[in-house]
């Protein structure tokens, strides 16, 4: 089955990119292609946090506070009833395990939209964008709806946006450094289990981010196998916007990882 095939099959268009860590060896589908960042943004949000705190700039003990002008709704925090406190690293454990939209937002405080920004050009992600915070992101949705226009956060052109490719470009640079250990183990820490390791048999260690959006369902992970051979694949899906539960096409995101994921071991 061609790998175009599983997202064919389930009546949406997909963007995949694979690779070997530590081998040129990699394979892919429109991997240059723009898309969506949505959730997945939390990522390079979380590896620029980790080096800030190695080089001392910021102490992960340090806490901040939710109150209700930060609460977005959603998962974690950004849904609570109460005003809560916590340290900026259980932030970051928050934005990638459970996706914290405010936990992200409050990072984002504090490590600065435009470090990030110099993050991804310090490592040569061109083409990936970051337009700002989760909340800045739910402001322009909410400015296209009233106005009736096009919704700008999810079209790649207009919004937080990247390529496969330069997805695991940044996961092959988390995973090659020390200071990536933090959001190795954030990442590990996801509860969303329905994409990417879905696809893979349980003896093979599946760490990722998700992102999610009407139309726009992604993630990026690192699959590890038990000879310890690891493998960045970042996929991005677009279509499917009648609903936001759609067990297909998840799935058919993990299948289509794993299928290209096999290719390269073969």
């Amino acid at each position: 089955m061609s790998l175009p095939a599983f997202f064919e099959a389930v009546g949406v268009r997909g963007f995949l990119h694979a690779r070997r860590l530590g081998s040129p060896a990699a394979v892919g589908v429109d991997a240059d292609a723009p898309v969506v960042l949505a959730s997945v943004v939390k990522v390079p949000l979380a590896y620029e946090f980790a080096r800030q705190v190695a080089a001392g700039l910021l102490d992960p003990a340090d806490r901040v506070r939710v109150t209700a002008a930060d609460r977005l709704g959603g998962t974690g925090s950004a849904g609570f009833a109460d005003d809560v406190s916590y340290s900026l690293r259980d932030a970051a454990l928050l934005a990638l395990s459970v996706s914290d939209n405010t936990a992200a937002d409050l990072l984002f405080d504090r490590v600065g939209v435009d470090n990030v920004r110099s993050l991804l050009a310090e490592l040569g992600l061109t083409r990936t964008t970051v337009i700002g915070a989760p909340r800045d992101v739910l402001r322009t949705i909410i400015e296209d709806t009233s106005a009736g226009h096009p919704v700008r956060a999810l079209d790649p052109q207009r919004t937080s946006a990247t390529t496969p490719r330069e997805m695991t470009t940044l996961l092959s640079a988390i995973w090659a450094d020390d200071v990536g250990a933090p959001v190795r183990e954030w990442m590990s820490a996801q509860v969303s289990w329905h994409r990417l390791a879905a696809g893979f048999p349980p003896e093979v260690a599946v760490v990722g981010k998700t992102g999610t959006m009407p139309g726009i369902r992604n993630e990026i992970g690192v699959a590890t196998y038990p000879d310890g051979a690891a493998y960045a694949v970042a996929v991005f899906t677009a279509g499917g916007a009648e609903t936001l539960r759609r067990p297909d096409i998840d799935r058919a995101i993990g299948d289509a990882a794993r299928a290209a994921v096999e290719r390269l071991r073969s």
